[in-house]
């Protein structure tokens, strides 16, 4: 059998603790090689034209310049995929706009070291087969004020209570789903998000996505009204489900098992919402790893959901919305850009 190129890793980080879990835990991997490590960022810069790494592991903050600024300086003239570690940090986000691929938190305790590993390894796996987008140099890291052109409103008609829309998204959708988000009005139909992250983080995400945003956006819970305006970010590790209620549709957000892999998992949602919803439907699949979501969003189109996939050349992983585009499940592919357009435009001919 042909021997399997592992997978070069460089591993940038301050602390000695995380530095030594990290490459131990990874050196036990069969397809990956740890190649080196850098203390800090200027560390790094100095060693990566040497180390040559196809991944690298970093840290979002440390003494000195900080990883997000590595990243600015990095991806111009390296084109490396980056998977931060961080304990739970806002900052991240800003990486993940400075062109990080992904993220993983940092284990609490040492029972939660080998499933930070796994949990590492795999997003290494993802990484190593991406291309990472240039840093984004629109957007401010904390804007009080969204950088864009504000998009029109879709109006008063009542038909737009009686819409609800579905986004799933993984590998690089933090930045994608932000790419859509941005580009609606703040009246737009009921929204549920799912976005694959460590606890914590879904939160934290839901604000940033409200600060830069036009529509109202927050981190659901159970029992949360899907209305106009208002777009609900399903929580980690629980599982997000449309449920009917007495006067419209409610967001259920439960413990429960995981649904292709995943919890909150984007089959989960589409499926609930093709099995429950009687208006109607939008389904939206971005980019990530696997194929979760592609049977949902199939589902739904079979109940007449108008539903989008993100093209190919805009997704930093064409795994999702891939699998959903083969099966039969998109109605419609477009660039992540111009997917807000395309929505706007099939709820204005509704």
């Amino acid at each position: 059998m042909p021997i399997l190129k592992k997978i070069r890793v460089m591993v940038v980080d301050d602390s000695v603790v995380a530095r030594t879990i990290i490459i131990s835990g990874l050196s036990n991997q069969p397809n990956i090689e740890i190649v080196g490590y850098a203390i800090n960022a200027v560390d790094a810069q100095n060693k990566i034209p040497q180390l040559k790494p196809d991944v690298i592991t970093m840290d979002v903050e440390m003494p000195g310049k900080s990883g997000i600024d590595l990243l600015k300086e990095l991806l111009p003239t390296y084109c490396i995929p980056v998977i931060l570690v961080s304990s739970l940090n806002l900052k991240v986000f800003d990486a993940l706009a400075a062109g990080a691929v992904d993220f993983v938190r940092k284990p609490f305790d040492t029972q939660s070291n080998e499933s930070f590993i796994i949990s590492l390894a795999q997003k290494i796996v993802v990484a190593s087969c991406t291309k990472p987008r240039l840093p984004c140099t629109t957007l401010p890291a904390s804007p009080q004020v969204p950088a864009f052109v504000p998009a029109p409103a879709l109006g008063n008609s009542p038909i737009f209570n009686q819409i609800i829309i579905g986004l799933g998204a993984s590998t690089g959708g933090t930045e994608a789903t932000l790419e859509v988000m941005k580009r609606l009005p703040e009246d737009i139909p009921g929204m549920v998000i799912v976005q694959h992250m460590p606890p914590g983080f879904t939160k934290m995400y839901a604000e940033r996505l409200n600060r830069l945003c036009r529509m109202e956006v927050r981190e659901a819970v159970h029992g949360d009204e899907i209305r106009r305006g208002l777009a609900l970010v399903a929580p980690a590790d629980l599982q997000a489900r449309v449920l009917s209620a007495s006067k419209g549709y409610i967001l259920s957000c439960k413990p429960g098992e995981k649904v292709s892999g995943h919890r909150p998992s984007v089959d989960a949602l589409f499926l609930s919402m093709a099995e429950t919803v009687q208006c109607n439907m939008v389904g939206i699949i971005m980019t990530g790893m696997g194929r979760d979501g592609a049977n949902g969003l199939l589902a739904m189109r079979k109940r007449g959901a108008y539903t989008i996939g993100q093209d190919k050349e805009s997704s930093v992983v064409y795994g999702m919305p891939m699998v959903a585009y083969e099966i039969g499940a998109v109605q419609v592919q477009a660039p992540c850009e111009n997917i807000a357009g395309t929505l706007l435009r099939h709820l204005k001919s509704s």
